[in-house]
């Protein structure tokens, strides 16, 4: 793939849409390619979290560390991650791939440092993230005043 397949394949993905291709050109550049084999582990449940992974080809088992949860599977264009990107965290699930995948790396070191490079682009994404925080918001006092019986105040 060039460069310009990746800023590409990277405007694909909605967090990082926004962005901008100047800044996506710098992600591209920096990102690291990894392949792996079927039954290879990207990353185990618990390990620290110092970026996000974007599946570009394959497939991805992921196992939630907490039981009772429901084991996903991760395509192409699913970052996985997105939270490593902004924060130290860790990871809540083991990601094992399914078949022979590719995956591009994006360290939060380097992601800071675009946005610090690109204020626009940083603006931009926070404002998605803000719409996204609106939308959760939203989303919890629907099932919060489906949940309440009519006429009872929380």
């Amino acid at each position: 793939m060039t460069i310009e397949d990746d800023i590409a394949f990277l405007q694909r993905i909605p967090i990082l849409r926004p962005l901008g291709a100047t800044a996506l050109r710098i992600l591209a550049i920096g990102a690291e390619s990894s392949y792996l084999e079927p039954g290879q582990t990207l990353f185990k449940a618990g390990d620290p979290a110092d970026g996000g992974y974007i599946v570009q080809r394959g497939s991805f088992r992921l196992d939630p560390e907490k039981v009772g949860e429901n084991e996903l599977i991760a395509g192409p264009g699913t970052l996985l991650g997105e939270s490593a990107l902004f924060t130290e965290t860790r990871r809540p699930a083991t990601a094992t791939a399914l078949e022979v995948s590719m995956v591009l790396r994006i360290s939060r070191a380097m992601f800071v440092k675009m946005l610090e490079g690109y204020p626009d682009a940083a603006e931009r994404l926070r404002d998605l993230i803000a719409a996204r925080a609106d939308e959760w918001a939203r989303d919890f006092e629907n099932v919060r005043s489906a949940l309440t019986p009519d006429g009872e105040s929380s």
